[in-house]
């Protein structure tokens, strides 16, 4: 999977459910998708936030990005400090959240990277985690041939992967090659948002802002079904 920023919780879900996961760092970054940016809840509707990049060339893998100098954890700290002060478990989150938004590396990868570890630990997710420019295949390869060879590499029998990858992979190619495949699809769901209607579909720090660890160690990130 490639890297993201503060995602929602079916990438932790997808984490978990795995013994190894193993993150993109060499893959071309993309301007369209989610990779440095998400949503938090704002005075009961979605608000996006990011993280700018330095100009480039858009043929850059995503471990050849960078955060723009001009970028400040702290100015985004204080948008989550006026959107969730009243939430129940801002305390914990906040502070989880200084530790990742505050982190001076400027490689957007290792900063995505140092994200998505802090975040699996306050999880208590123990899922190893490796890059993808340290397993031993050809580096070349695209797609499904790409994937397959790297579960062959690291002598998987089992591939999980997001349920947005149904129409990417084939089951019987992977059986081809001795691996099963499945795809992780999340169960609806809600929880309670400072009373207003449920807003889904937002970063991962809106679902610890208004729930406990416990809640999300031993509900959400096993609601989920394999298909």
């Amino acid at each position: 999977m490639q890297p993201y920023f503060l995602p929602y919780i079916g990438y932790f879900q997808l984490i978990r459910a795995a013994d190894l996961f193993i993150v993109y760092d060499n893959v071309k970054y993309t301007k369209r998708g989610w990779i440095n940016r998400n949503r938090m809840l704002r005075n009961g509707r979605p608000a996006g936030f990011s993280l700018p990049l330095k100009r480039a060339s858009d043929f850059l893998d995503i471990r050849e990005r960078e955060i723009a100098p001009e970028f400040r954890g702290e100015t985004l700290l204080a948008q989550v400090r006026n959107a969730y002060s009243r939430a129940p478990y801002f305390h914990p989150t906040y502070s989880l959240l200084e530790k990742i938004l505050t982190y001076k590396e400027r490689n957007l990868f290792l900063f995505l990277e140092h994200s998505v570890i802090q975040t699996c630990e306050h999880l208590g997710i123990a899922t190893e985690i490796r890059r993808s420019s340290a397993i031993p295949i050809l580096h070349g390869l695209r797609g499904q041939d790409r994937v397959l060879a790297m579960c062959e590499a690291v002598g998987t029998r089992t591939y999980v992967n997001a349920i947005g990858g149904l129409e990417l992979y084939s089951k019987t190619a992977f059986r081809a090659h001795g691996i099963e495949l499945f795809f992780i699809r999340s169960k609806p769901l809600q929880y309670e948002q400072l009373g207003t209607e449920f807003v889904p579909q937002l970063s991962i720090m809106d679902v610890l802002m208004f729930n406990s660890r416990p809640t999300i160690k031993e509900g959400f990130l096993g609601d989920y079904e394999l298909v």
